[in-house]
């Protein structure tokens, strides 16, 4: 597919599908599709065609439907638009998880990337500056509820003092607070900043080619059975490490929010 065969936001849906699909039940099939996006097996079927014809699945009737190398590429494209703008209005606008879903699905075809990576820097800072954290999240408006009570704006003063006063204990806490550990330590749902990557190799390559640098939030979403491999989500992208690669990322656990 060239740039400028631009995919229509219905066979965008259909990839971002069958990725997911793949991801959580090893294969994807017509009937899981047509299920999935409430539509008939027909029209699976035309937007499989489509699709094919452009080089992004691999498909054959009453088969299986895989994605091509192009295909998985332009899937986690799309995924990744989704996963942001939902973490967004859920982490930051305090908007709740089904109509998070619901909206970002309508707005992730519009959305550059360049908008996708500022909005994952934003809810970076709000998610660990002290300042802009929970208590601003939980009174989220356009400007602090407390303040518009206060002309005087001594609740910011008295605000800015507790954010000090907050920072000096989580200092004198040290590790009690925030431990360090490798992201193999870490358990579906819980986050970490990095620290740094040991070693070389593949994968810290894919990190910093994603312009991962230190200080980056990742979260383990899911670790297999036998504890391999381990799914992470970090600035919006999935990713599927071994054991034994995760054990190569320092990373500082952050507490529960």
């Amino acid at each position: 597919m060239t740039r400028t065969e631009t995919l229509s936001e219905s066979l965008e849906d259909y990839l971002e599908t069958i990725f997911l699909l793949i991801r959580e039940k090893a294969v994807a099939r017509s009937r899981d599709i047509a299920e999935r996006l409430k539509v008939s097996r027909p029209s699976v079927t035309g937007a499989l065609q489509a699709l094919a014809e452009r080089a992004l699945v691999n498909y054959e009737p009453y088969g299986h439907v895989t994605l091509t190398p192009a295909g998985e590429v332009e899937a986690k494209r799309v995924v990744r638009r989704h996963g942001v703008l939902k973490d967004f209005m859920v982490k930051v606008l305090s908007i709740g998880e089904a109509e998070a879903d619901a909206t970002a699905c309508r707005m992730e075809h519009a959305v550059s990337k360049n908008v996708v990576d500022r909005l994952v820097e934003f809810a970076e800072f709000v998610e660990t500056c002290p300042r802009a954290g929970a208590k601003w999240v939980h009174g989220f408006g356009y400007r602090c509820q407390e303040a518009a009570a206060d002309p005087s704006q001594q609740s910011c003063e008295r605000c800015i003092e507790q954010c000090l006063t907050d920072v000096k204990k989580r200092k004198q806490k040290g590790n009690k607070t925030i431990a360090s550990a490798t992201l193999k330590d870490l358990k579906p749902g819980e986050r970490g900043q990095i620290e740094r990557l040991l070693g070389g190799g593949p994968v810290k390559r894919r990190i910093a080619d994603m312009g991962v640098i230190k200080g980056s939030l990742v979260e383990v979403v899911r670790v297999a059975p036998l504890g391999d491999p381990i799914d992470i989500k970090i600035k919006g992208y999935h990713l599927s490490l071994r054991k034994e690669e995760a054990a190569g990322i320092a990373v500082s656990r952050l507490p529960e929010k």
